[in-house]
């Protein structure tokens, strides 16, 4: 990467605060976005990654805490932000696609008022213009706006991803954090949320923290990828080198453990744990 990044990372730590012991969860870890970036981070579930996503928009909540490090976005401290200035910074410069959207959508408000809520909040946009605006968003992720009425369990699981998308661009933000937005969907309407993203990436010119378990896919929509292991970034690279070449035991494993369809049965591999 070359250029002054999006995003930097540095020495990121979280620490889950219990009754008896404090967990780790995330482990002096380091990486950059560059503008118009996908980045991806891989790993089993609770290797840290989702505790990163939730840090860089600082949604973190009790008992996390982050123990040190820093996030500059555009050369801003977020750890630093007074609430005014990550009011100003959230949705507007960052935006976040959460895991589960029927959890991220709230189910006794229509689709337009969840639209008007964010336009409202930080555009301060009249009922009408908002419902423009929504429209317009809604065209982009191919919902027909007529569909503004309806609640949210009126839609399928990869049209309600597709407003969750709509709603996080609302403002143009420069970086998107996505964290396994095709969790729980199938693989034909993931693939089809995935070709959305990449065609909205390229038409926008956004950078994306993108968060999943699946190596496979990563290696597809992103430029680079961080591989995590309990905690810590094991590997980074090139999303080719990291298919063609990996470099770590870990990130081995991770591609050991993918059932092949062809050829003899073989057991597959564990991917284990740090020592």
């Amino acid at each position: 990467m070359t250029g002054t990044p999006l995003l930097s990372v540095r020495n990121l730590v979280v620490d889950y605060v219990g009754d008896i012991r404090d967990v780790r969860a995330v482990d002096d870890v380091s990486f950059d976005i560059a503008p118009g970036e996908v980045f991806g981070l891989a790993g089993e579930s609770g290797c840290g990654k989702s505790t990163i996503a939730f840090a860089v928009s600082r949604l973190l909540k009790a008992p996390a805490v982050v123990s040190g490090g820093k996030i500059l976005f555009e050369g801003q401290d977020v750890l630093r932000l007074a609430p005014a200035e990550l009011a100003a910074l959230r949705w507007r410069r960052i935006a976040m696609v959460f895991q589960s959207a029927m959890n991220a959508l709230n189910p006794v408000m229509t689709v337009e008022a969840q639209f008007r809520d964010v336009l409202a909040a930080h555009e301060g946009l009249s009922r009408r213009a908002a419902r423009e605006r929504a429209a317009e968003l809604m065209r982009l992720v191919d919902i027909p706006p007529d569909r503004l009425k309806d609640y949210p369990h009126q839609f399928s699981g990869g049209m309600r991803q597709r407003i969750v998308i709509a709603i996080a661009l609302a403002l143009n933000p420069r970086l998107v954090v996505m964290d396994e937005p095709t969790t729980a969907l199938d693989v034909i309407v993931q693939r089809e949320i995935l070709d959305k993203i990449a065609a909205l990436r390229a038409r926008f010119g956004f950078s994306i923290l993108f968060i999943t378990h699946d190596l496979g896919l990563m290696t597809e929509y992103c430029d680079r990828i961080g591989v995590m292991l309990a905690g810590r970034l094991v590997e980074e690279g090139t999303a080719q080198a990291i298919y063609k070449n990996p470099q770590h035991d870990h990130t081995r494993r991770l591609w050991a453990s993918f059932p092949r369809l062809p050829g003899r049965q073989v057991e597959l591999a564990s991917t284990g744990s740090l020592p």
